[in-house]
């Protein structure tokens, strides 16, 4: 443990951060695998239709910090390409 205040008070918000993150993080993983299963079953509108949801939980995440914003559209351009693989087969 830290001797000074304020690193004291810094190790106690970085917790709670952590655990938000996480929590974030995890929603986004969830998010991504129901795409992927809708999309690997054949499932083109359920895929569809998971895929908008998923782009607005990983640009929420974007746009809280927890993740890059460019790893969000990366993330987002993979999950729109295995959707529409879909769709096409």
């Amino acid at each position: 443990m830290p001797n000074i205040k304020a690193s004291e008070r810094s190790v106690k918000t970085d917790a709670e951060r952590r655990a938000r993150n996480y929590s974030v993080r995890s929603t986004i993983k969830t998010s991504i695998r129901k795409v992927e299963e809708a999309a690997h079953a054949g499932k083109a509108d359920e895929a569809k239709t998971l895929l908008t949801h998923a782009a607005s939980v990983i640009d929420k995440a974007a746009a809280k910090g927890v993740i890059h914003k460019n790893a969000a559209a990366r993330k987002k351009s993979r999950l729109a390409r295995k959707a529409s693989a879909t769709q096409q087969a």
